[in-house]
């Protein structure tokens, strides 16, 4: 897999599809790899005339780790935002946002459309707003702006993403990897076992067993300042996809994200949960395919 240089960090990426079309930048949610974008959901967008690429954030894959960093005690950062404070986590989401924004240099990239899943739909937020130029459109899926008041996960989603294997082996990280998906996965849109230990076990393959780093990645997510007022400033189209089974980020964040955008298109999909089903793949590939096309421009 190629890595560039970018933002003083290693970014390992793949860029799929014909160089000259309008570029599709595929941003990825906490403690998961570019694996974790369907190779069907790439395909489909290439299809509709996109060049698209998927990348290893900082700390998942194979791009750069921050060990030095350590792991930071998230039980105390919870309790710290719970009092008024906002603790400093080992790097901020505008961080990650200015890898992104880094890696479309590294690839001679002016404009991309941003599609962000997740903790990268609050990076790909970020990418929007901190770099505005750099942006074509942005699609936030299954994402938040971080507004204090907003309905919390269901503490059974909650709890099974958080569990930890009995071991670092293989079969033991896909165990609990495919109790976490079932746990917070909707009730629609079909998907065999087979095809979730496939999808997952890709993912698995791809980066190493590391929490310390996966807590670094969800240090940034609930130390960063809530998006909701800033998100007026963004000027560029804007799609936000939402499940309405969603137990990780109930249905009111997808709305607040709208909301909080002007002009924003919200879909909220019935059905669909906080994952990447096979059989959700076609409902994406429309949306996001006839969003992009809409608002591409002339560069």
């Amino acid at each position: 897999m190629p890595r560039v240089r970018a933002n003083a960090i290693d970014i390992a990426y793949e860029s799929l599809g014909r160089q000259g079309d309008p570029t599709i930048l595929l941003i990825h949610g906490l403690a998961t790899p570019l694996t974790g974008w369907p190779d069907s959901l790439c395909e489909g967008l290439i299809r509709r005339g996109f060049r698209v690429v998927r990348f290893d954030n900082r700390d998942i894959g194979r791009s750069t780790f921050f060990d030095a960093l350590g792991i930071p005690d998230i039980g105390a950062m919870m309790a710290a935002l719970q009092s008024g404070r906002r603790p400093i986590p080992p790097y901020p989401l505008d961080a990650m946002a200015a890898d992104a924004a880094g890696l479309m240099d590294a690839l001679g990239i002016v404009r991309a459309h941003m599609v962000g899943a997740s903790m990268g739909g609050m990076i790909a937020q970020l990418v929007a707003l901190n770099h505005p130029e750099r942006t074509a459109s942005l699609v936030s899926i299954m994402s938040s702006t971080g507004r204090p008041g907003l309905a919390p996960g269901k503490p059974e989603a909650m709890r099974a993403l958080m569990a930890m294997p009995a071991s670092p082996a293989r079969a033991d990280r896909l165990a609990t990897a495919v109790a976490a998906v079932k746990a917070i996965s909707g009730q629609g849109f079909p998907q065999t076992d087979a095809e979730l230990v496939a999808y997952l076990g890709r993912s698995i393959d791809a980066t190493p067993y590391d929490p310390p780093a996966a807590a670094r990645h969800m240090a940034a997510v609930i130390c960063a300042p809530p998006r909701h007022e800033r998100l007026k400033e963004v000027r560029v189209p804007a799609l936000v996809i939402h499940g309405s089974d969603d137990l990780v980020l109930p249905p009111a964040h997808g709305e607040d994200t709208a909301n909080s955008i002007h002009g924003a298109k919200l879909i909220v999909v019935p059905g669909m949960g906080h994952d990447f089903k096979e059989a959700l793949m076609p409902v994406w590939i429309e949306a996001i395919g006839d969003f992009a096309a809409r608002a591409q421009k002339p560069l």
